[in-house]
């Protein structure tokens, strides 16, 4: 199984390591990133998760709902407690604490969901389908919080608005879901629940762009990282241990009080065991908002679920 895990992970670590090297070595400026930046969050990510939810019929996504009721409490409750101690205990502004409450509570589904996922349960249309379920339920359900507060401090530092958040919200709401890594996955959604099918023409022409979100999001990462120190201090110490032990027990809990087992329970909670995911880190650097913390507890969140998925998959192994 740790052959499994390290097989799933290399691939991340090949093209992060080609992108930190490709910033070091000046080959790319990685000082100046928004080109490619743009590409993966205007075009590739949000391509490659239209395909995967429109794609998916609607009454899977209902029969999914469990699932999506365990991701969703898991990732909310994770992001409320770490913006929380990080505002408070830590007075990170609250850019920082977005970036690096979103790199914790959302897990890499798009990355390791399929490899880590297939070697548990097998391979097979019913595994391709919670992966694609997860994928859409922290694209749509999840990835608007951290928007809404970069959205907010963009404004506020323009001087555009300095009202509540309260009654910034329909502003910050217009915002956050006209963007195309939130409309992409939020349109494929709404097309399967009204039974659209899209034309296979147009499915096929966009793949190409969906194949390479996630090598490209991890060659802009390593690009990002390059540039960077990285640093370890309290808060990273904190995030990482949320989100490799913390985070999969209260995906546990929610199992546990919803009486999940079998299939359904496992993938749950292995879902939410998997390492941190990069879109903090790239949704950051979109908005100008550099994080070491963020950038760290990605780095050792992603070295050290060697240690802690044998683990989870050993203790859901009677599930």
């Amino acid at each position: 199984m740790t052959y499994v895990i390290i097989h799933a992970l290399a691939p991340i670590f090949v093209i992060m390591l080609l992108g930190f090297f490709a910033g070091k070595a000046g080959m790319v400026d990685n000082k100046n990133v928004s080109l490619l930046n743009i590409f993966v969050m205007d075009f590739a990510l949000p391509a490659a998760l239209f395909s995967a939810t429109v794609q998916t019929p609607w009454a899977g996504i209902v029969a999914q709902s469990p699932l999506i009721v365990v991701l969703t409490g898991a990732m909310w409750l994770t992001y409320a407690a770490i913006y929380f101690l990080a505002t408070s205990a830590f007075k990170k502004s609250p850019q920082d604490a977005a970036v690096l409450t979103l790199t914790v509570a959302l897990p890499n589904y798009a990355a390791l969901g399929l490899p880590i996922l297939g070697s548990v349960l097998g391979e097979g249309s019913a595994t391709s389908l919670s992966v694609a379920v997860s994928i859409a339920c922290g694209s749509v359900l999840m990835t608007p919080f951290c928007l809404l507060i970069l959205e907010r401090e963009k404004a506020r530092a323009a001087g555009e608005n300095s009202g509540s958040t309260l009654s910034m919200l329909p502003v910050l709401m217009w915002r956050s879901l006209k963007k195309p890594i939130v409309m992409g996955p939020l349109l494929g959604v709404i097309l399967s629940a009204i039974g659209i099918r899209m034309p296979e023409l147009l499915l096929v022409a966009i793949k190409p762009l969906g194949l390479s979100a996630t090598a490209t999001a991890l060659f802009l990462t390593g690009v990002i990282l390059s540039a960077r120190k990285l640093k370890l201090n309290a808060i990273v110490g904190i995030a990482t241990i949320t989100k490799l032990l913390i985070q999969p027990f209260i995906a546990w809990g929610i199992v546990l009080a919803l009486g999940l087992h079998g299939s359904v329970a496992i993938t749950s909670i292995l879902m939410i065991a998997l390492s941190a995911g990069f879109f903090g880190v790239v949704f950051g650097n979109r908005f100008g908002v550099q994080s070491p913390d963020a950038e760290a507890v990605l780095l050792l969140s992603s070295v050290l679920c060697i240690l802690s998925l044998p683990l989870f998959i050993t203790l859901t192994a009677g599930s």
